[in-house]
């Protein structure tokens, strides 16, 4: 079992930055791809990035140059750098960990992003 807890949701206004932070509950972190999926009001949850433990990265096409991801091993932590914020990508941000395939197996409780034009 794997816990998550997401932090540094919150409003910013267009082309602003914040970061988000997800902290994880497991003696195993390193085994997990980690990942950013977002879910938009009435709309799916999508992928928004996503590390491997070795640190390579994956990224949806609507936030290449704009977010980054990045994980630190020794404390168990994955981090969601997002700058030139834009109000389409106001959502619920989740953490996820990928045990196997490409989806979460553990999810954290979402954080709220709102990005004000």
């Amino acid at each position: 079992q794997v816990q998550l807890v997401e932090s540094g949701g919150g409003l910013v206004q267009a082309g602003g930055s914040l970061r988000l932070s997800c902290a994880a509950s497991t003696r195993t972190f390193d085994y997990y791809t980690m990942g950013w999926f977002r879910q938009a009001p009435g709309k799916e949850r999508e992928m928004v990035a996503t590390v491997r433990s070795g640190g390579s990265t994956d990224y949806a096409d609507f936030v290449k140059g704009r977010f980054a991801i990045s994980r630190d091993n020794a404390k168990n932590t994955v981090y969601l750098q997002m700058s030139s914020l834009k109000p389409e990508d106001t959502a619920v941000y989740y953490c996820g960990a990928v045990q196997a395939g490409n989806w979460p197996s553990y999810w954290g409780q979402g954080t709220q992003v709102t990005v004000s034009s």
